[in-house]
């Protein structure tokens, strides 16, 4: 420590201008710096989702959820809880694991037990395990619309256009289309019409489902498509591509019906093939025109607001191509809030400047001791907010208050008056002398209690770290670091610019006699004697 306070003075030029470095070195790394509301509180958790098609709720229970749920996942290592959900036609498992699991690690034993999954019955697909998603993971919402397009063309737009491109934004975990209409060729059979031509259901399915590349349905030959085979001619070999004849539903309905007894019957003679989409469960409801709600949703620890730019960015490169398609991006927009929290904490900042260097001058009716204390708040903080983000740190309102927390001893650490136990020098001493001797001794005492300060706060602040459940892992940490290395911070600039500047202004050691300090001295040592007596 007193090497550091001789080197500031020796070289107090330097110090200045490696502090001069920090603020501007600090102030270019955190205009990259990542801004949330809340830090990430959510229990490590992982999502298995699988879809059954045609099953009604009670039979995705019985034959998806509780295989997958008792014979795979039952005994993961570090579940603490499993919770299951059935709907028709999908199948939802989540497990929340013990505080303290990598994410990641517990992802890689769940896909280890779903890998398995070959040994459930076959009426569902292959289970999935969903995407890790932030606690508060939505970051945009887009209303889409349209005037001349039909619901089902918008779907189609929005499935294999919008989705994919936005889910290639680094950072976007999951696109969700709310009220989304997938368009459908249907088979609409009729009773009368299967009872007179002889022919069942099993036959109309069958035949549909052999028509096409590939069927979901796994008791039809179509489940498994053939390869197309080549020609070998007298020069070279063909490769044979199939061309798929059903694009709309007179081409379906023109498709011939297995096994009719030597009778030809084709789908469109005992039923009417039609365009449409499946029947909907839930449905998105937006303004007086809009039936599709476009929900993205991000990665944990990924930057909001560097996520919502990108997907502006995209959703401005795909206007021009989607001709017809209305995109509103302002229906959900937490940038917004994050910007407005963001101007309003600068703007906080900058009005309590003011008022601190103010009330410096004010209390100490010298502009230059004023100054010093100034400059030594801010590189204070400055230094402290770089060192957190380059260690990795999301700022939040959590670290934020750990900041405030700190504000008191930064505040004090630089108000401070280094010499007041300093006797004064004769006239005829040196500058030098006048001024390093006591300064020294000053700043190393000055140095010591607040290093002493910051160890009684970081001991009594110790309990903190071995808090249980969301608070002791994610909420009371962060304010004890982000209060701990503001007020490391503030030690080291006490010791190191306050000194420089103090040598470099020519600030003399003596104990502050301006009036608002004898004015306040008198009823502050009366409090003070009153609290000490009760304290013994």
């Amino acid at each position: 420590m007193r090497r550091i306070i001789t080197w500031s003075l020796k070289a107090h030029k330097a110090a200045i201008i490696f502090a001069i470095a920090v603020v501007i070195f600090g102030t270019i790394q955190l205009r990259h710096a990542q801004f949330e509301t809340l830090p990430e509180f959510d229990a490590p958790r992982v999502v298995v989702q699988t879809d059954a098609l045609g099953l009604s709720a009670e039979e995705v229970e019985q034959l998806v959820t509780v295989p997958i749920e008792q014979d795979l996942l039952d005994g993961v290592p570090w579940l603490e809880s499993i919770h299951s959900k059935s709907v028709p036609g999908l199948s939802y498992i989540e497990m929340v694991f013990e505080e303290g699991t990598p994410l990641y690690r517990a992802r890689q034993v769940v896909q280890e037990r779903i890998s398995q999954a070959a040994g459930l019955p076959n009426v569902s697909r292959p289970p999935q395990m969903l995407q890790p998603q932030a606690s508060t993971s939505r970051t945009a919402m887009v209303a889409l619309s349209s005037k001349t397009l039909t619901p089902i063309q918008i779907g189609v737009l929005a499935r294999f256009t919008i989705r994919p491109r936005l889910l290639a934004v680094t950072g976007v975990a999951n696109v969700a289309i709310w009220g989304q209409r997938e368009r459908q060729l249907q088979v609409l059979v009729d009773p009368v019409k299967l009872r007179e031509k002889q022919v069942s259901i099993e036959q109309v399915v069958s035949s549909t489902g052999n028509a096409l590349w590939v069927s979901p349905l796994t008791f039809l030959e179509a489940s498994t498509p053939g390869t197309g085979g080549f020609i070998d001619t007298a020069n070279q070999r063909l490769g044979i591509q199939h061309n798929l004849p059903v694009i709309e539903p007179k081409d379906l309905a023109t498709i011939a019906i297995d096994d009719t007894k030597g009778v030809p019957l084709t789908l469109g003679d005992v039923a009417t093939v039609v365009e449409d989409h499946q029947p909907l469960i839930g449905d998105a409801v937006v303004g007086a025109d809009g039936r599709f709600l476009i929900v993205v949703e991000k990665l944990p620890n990924a930057d909001t607001i560097k996520v919502a730019r990108e997907v502006e960015e995209v959703l401005s490169t795909l206007r021009p191509g989607l001709t017809g398609l209305d995109m509103d991006s302002t229906v959900f927009r937490p940038t917004a809030y994050l910007h407005q929290a963001n101007s309003n904490l600068f703007r906080s900042i900058a009005v309590g400047g003011v008022l601190v260097a103010v009330g410096l001058l004010v209390l100490l009716l010298r502009w230059k001791k004023a100054l010093i204390a100034l400059a030594s708040i801010v590189v204070s903080f400055i230094g402290a907010a770089t060192a957190l983000h380059l260690i990795g740190v999301t700022f939040n309102a959590v670290v934020i208050v750990g900041f405030a927390v700190a504000v008191g001893a930064v505040v004090e650490q630089s108000f401070g008056d280094h010499a007041e136990s300093v006797v004064p020098l004769d006239a005829g001493e040196t500058a030098t002398r006048r001024v390093d001797g006591p300064l020294r001794e000053g700043t190393e005492d000055a140095a010591k209690m607040a290093i002493w300060a910051t160890v009684i706060f970081a001991v009594a602040m110790l309990p903190i770290f071995f808090l249980n459940g969301v608070s002791g892992d994610e909420f009371f940490p962060p304010v004890v670091i982000a209060a701990l290395v503001t007020m490391a911070s503030s030690v080291f600039v006490s010791m190191t610019l306050t000194p420089a500047l103090r040598k470099l202004l020519r600030v003399r050691n003596e104990p502050d006699d301006s009036l608002p300090t004898r004015l306040l001295a008198t009823p502050y040592a009366k409090v003070l004697s009153i609290f000490g007596k009760s304290a013994i």
